[in-house]
């Protein structure tokens, strides 16, 4: 299952991995491993993004081993063969006669930046629907100007868990209220809560929600942001939601209390008690948009039981560190949440892994979680000839 989870969805849908920030400079590069497979994105010479293959076209060598760095070209350290950061081959020594440099330039690989957040398909034939869906979030994103921030910090986590267990704990909020103290100091843990789902012991909290919704609605449209949420999580190749979301407390930020965490808004925003730009987006990455900064998640499977999740906080590019902001009060939510969240994952995962454990049904709030499995199933039945996109094509082996 998992060799087939990196075939079919690793390896042909849209993954998020890394921020335009990551590579503001020409030859600036990071490195992504989606299995035994390794692209570098790098901004190159024209001051795009590309996606190439990290695989000398020579012997096979990996040509990059750091996970970033900047570089004039690329290098091969075997042979020296020698690459623009378009991926051009420009240097092969002792060639054959006829030797055509420009068949062997690096591989490249689809990648698509939507505001600033950098996605790559490893199939030479990506879901189409990417444009759709970025035609949906662009208005949503553009605001914040994400490719003008800069990286304020980041980490990476090992979780002891099967990446779909990271990504269903991530899609639904029923253990925040008594799991995540720090997060929902700010953030109110009505992720598809209806009127009726709310308890008598929530009432109050989801009372001071609705306020805080309101209000948060009136500045959204102030700043030109389109009203009401979008959801397709499922039914589609590039499943997605995004909502413009309230923060509790000062509203501002995701400092405790919802207090700022940084001097210096972001993008076109003007008002801090912006609340959260809310964005899931299918198989592996979920961000937050607030007015002060941006923290965006990614989660690559390295083993059955094992996931990675990088979390990269990002703050205006004129934001100083130790004036407007500190590291240490910039992620303290996040860094807490997301180890909270590691020891839920890493509990579920022993006992999924029990030979007693039988399933129970899903609450009436962890709608995004049954989402979540509908889209996996739906892949998966698509890629075995049993179903048909968003599209209403049938994959290539039915129609065969």
């Amino acid at each position: 299952m998992y060799a087939l989870d990196l075939e079919v969805i690793f390896g042909r849908h849209w993954l998020f991995c890394a921020t335009e920030a990551e590579i503001p400079e020409p030859g600036d590069f990071v490195t992504v491993e989606v299995g035994s497979t390794s692209v570098i994105i790098v901004r190159d010479d024209d001051e795009g993004v590309s996606a190439l293959l990290n695989v000398c076209r020579h012997r096979g060598s990996r040509i990059v081993d750091d996970p970033c760095g900047a570089v004039g070209n690329f290098v091969c350290p075997y042979h020296q063969w020698t690459y623009r950061t378009d991926g051009s081959l420009i240097f092969a020594e002792s060639s054959q006669p006829g030797f055509d440099r420009s068949a062997f330039g690096l591989r490249r690989v689809p990648v698509r930046s939507l505001a600033g957040l950098v996605f790559v398909c490893l199939s030479d034939e990506p879901p189409v629907d990417f444009d759709e869906v970025a035609g949906v979030l662009e208005p949503y994103l553009a605001p914040y100007r994400l490719a003008g921030l800069k990286v304020a910090h980041q980490t990476d986590l090992m979780e002891a868990g099967n990446w779909k267990l990271v990504m269903e704990n991530n899609r639904e909020c029923l253990h925040c209220d008594a799991g995540h103290p720090e997060l929902t100091s700010a953030y109110f843990p009505f992720i598809q809560y209806s009127p009726e789902d709310v308890t008598p012991r929530l009432r109050a909290l989801y009372e001071r929600f609705l306020q805080a919704e309101s209000r948060l609605a009136s500045a959204g449209a102030a700043a030109g942001i389109p009203s009401g949420s979008h959801r397709e999580l499922d039914g589609r190749a590039s499943g997605y939601m995004i909502r413009h979301f309230p923060l509790d407390g000062d509203g501002a930020s995701f400092g405790m209390g919802g207090k700022p965490i940084s001097r210096k808004l972001v993008g076109e925003i003007t008002d801090p008690a912006f609340g959260d730009m809310s964005l899931h987006f299918q198989p592996n990455s979920w961000f937050h948009f607030c007015s002060d900064h941006a923290v965006v998640f990614r989660a690559l499977p390295v083993a059955p039981d094992r996931t990675l999740v990088r979390t990269t906080w990002l703050v205006h590019a004129d934001a100083v560190e130790g004036v407007d902001y500190d590291v240490d009060t910039l992620t303290e939510v996040w860094k807490a949440t997301n180890d909270e969240d590691r020891g839920f994952v890493e509990r579920q995962q022993r006992g999924v892994s029990d030979p007693g454990y039988l399933p129970g049904p899903y609450a009436t709030v962890e709608d995004d979680v049954e989402s979540f499995v509908t889209w996996y199933i739906q892949r998966m039945q698509y890629h075995f000839g049993g179903g048909r996109d968003h599209l209403g094509l049938v994959p290539r082996a039915a129609a065969q």
